[in-house]
């Protein structure tokens, strides 16, 4: 191939791994000395980590709806929100290239559209979360079209067996034709219902809180009973968190453990070292931070991801900090695999940055929040705007990489905010957001946490209910 990326002759498969609401510091490989992730560990010392990975955000609470509609589509927020009907997706893009495309595990957009996007499909579930222990799964019936929903075992190990029994029959029966090997885990978003064996795999209380941790959060800015937000009362106290922290961390282990199954059939089948390898997530997860538990919120914690790379064309051991969403894998594995560039996307090839020729693929990075908060970060600095409450916040990511210095109204920074402000402007307009960044009528930003009422969701088993709820 040009450009100075070398590849061996045959095609290139791709296997595409999905984790669900996992922070960017939840990985041992990330600089986590707490958290036990052997096998996505060794993927990025075989590989590339880009550790300045983000989700533009979301149109709504379910932000990863509108995240997974950017990655399949290749564009960005106001582009595509969370609709993939119609859409020329990454997997099509494969499929024309003459790749068989497999999909397994969570699918939080239209059923159409993943039944326009994937050939071969094996308990797939439609919707955005659901209890681990009972998934309900489908699978493609005659008509290639997802029949009625069965509910099967643990989601991870469903999902991961998935991917196994795939890699091996291709390997039998089309070996010489490329796969495109899609695998969305329901892990580690909630319920924090660890598989069985993993309960107590970290103790209650042997976990540290996160810097940032807050007993509120110090003010209003949205619905702070959104979804995630209900999973443990105000305050937040130090000991449930902590036992948040222990179920998190476990599943995100046996996540571990899952895909160091895959890893090994693709190594027992011959396919390792011709498998380009991606491990990302769809957005991050405050666990505590800032006196939030959830993703809708533009804080690092929240809009951060993993995202590692592993495989042909990409260089082994090598950490990159360029400004990165995850729709820039739609073109960087095209041209890593030596596909056409798509037409009509948003996202930027990461080639240049992995070869080296170029340190950024973009000078700033620009999140979105409903209509309640946007953000722009360069390398080194972040502003958050809140316009429905006329409120800003600056941050010297630097030397305040957990946000609690806030220096937008501190003598000094008046320029820096300014600067700041006018190119959160500037990604606006070049991402088609029209939002004013002051509200015409501005909402008050102190709230009574003692009004707060909560009540657990449908999806909750009783290991969950017994330890948080009652």
């Amino acid at each position: 191939m040009g450009n100075g990326v070398s590849h061996p002759p045959e095609k290139i498969n791709v296997l595409f791994l999905f984790a669900d609401d996992q922070r960017a510091d939840a990985l041992g490989i990330s600089g986590n000395p707490y958290i036990r992730t052997p096998n996505i560990d060794q993927l990025g010392g075989e590989g590339s980590r880009f550790s300045n990975a983000y989700v533009m955000g979301g149109n709504h609470g379910a932000v990863c709806m509108a995240s997974r509609a950017m990655l399949l589509s290749g564009k960005s927020l106001f582009h595509v929100y969370d609709r993939l009907q119609g859409i020329h997706t990454l997997p099509m893009h494969f499929a024309q290239a003459g790749y068989a495309t497999f999909g397994t595990g969570k699918w939080h957009n239209e059923k159409g559209a993943f039944e326009a996007s994937f050939q071969w499909a094996k308990n797939v579930y439609l919707g955005g979360m659901a209890n681990h222990y009972e998934v309900p799964l489908r699978d493609y019936d005659a008509n290639g079209k997802l029949g009625e929903p069965t509910d099967k075992g643990y989601s991870t190990e469903v999902f991961a067996q998935s991917a196994i029994d795939f890699i091996e029959q291709h390997a039998k029966t089309q070996s010489d034709q490329p796969f495109f090997c899609y695998v969305a885990f329901t892990a580690p978003h909630d319920p924090y219902s660890p598989e069985a064996s993993y309960i107590n795999y970290y103790p209650d209380g042997s976990l540290p809180l996160p810097g940032n941790y807050m007993p509120y959060h110090p003010f209003q800015f949205d619905n702070l009973m959104v979804r995630d937000e209900n999973l443990t009362g105000w305050p937040r106290e130090p000991a449930v968190i902590q036992q948040i922290l222990s179920d998190y961390y476990a599943l995100v282990t046996h996540l571990d453990h899952q895909i160091g199954r895959i890893i090994e059939t693709l190594k027992r089948t011959g396919q390792y070292e011709n498998t380009l390898i991606v491990y990302a997530a769809d957005n991050g997860l405050a666990v505590g931070s800032h006196g939030l538990l959830g993703k809708q919120s533009l804080y690092e914690h929240s809009v951060k991801v993993p995202l590692i790379i592993k495989g042909p064309g990409v260089p082994a051991g090598k950490t990159f900090d360029a400004l990165t969403y995850l729709y820039d894998l739609y073109p960087t594995l095209a041209e890593l695999t030596g596909l056409p560039r798509p037409d009509q996307v948003d996202g930027k090839s990461l080639v240049p940055v992995l070869q080296g020729a170029r340190e950024q693929v973009r000078p700033s990075l620009f999140t979105a929040y409903r209509n309640t908060v946007r953000a722009v970060r360069t390398a080194d600095w972040k502003l958050i705007r809140y316009p429905e409450r006329n409120y800003t916040q600056l941050f010297d990511l630097v030397h305040d990489p957990l946000e609690l210095n806030n220096l937008a109204e501190k003598k000094g920074f008046l320029r820096k905010k300014e600067a700041l402000l006018a190119l959160l402007k500037e990604d606006q307009q070049a991402n088609s957001d029209t939002l004013a960044l002051t509200s015409d009528r501005i909402k008050p930003m102190a709230y009574d946490p003692d009004t707060l009422r909560r009540k657990p969701d449908k999806w909750q088993p009783e290991y969950t209910l017994e330890r948080y709820f009652k």
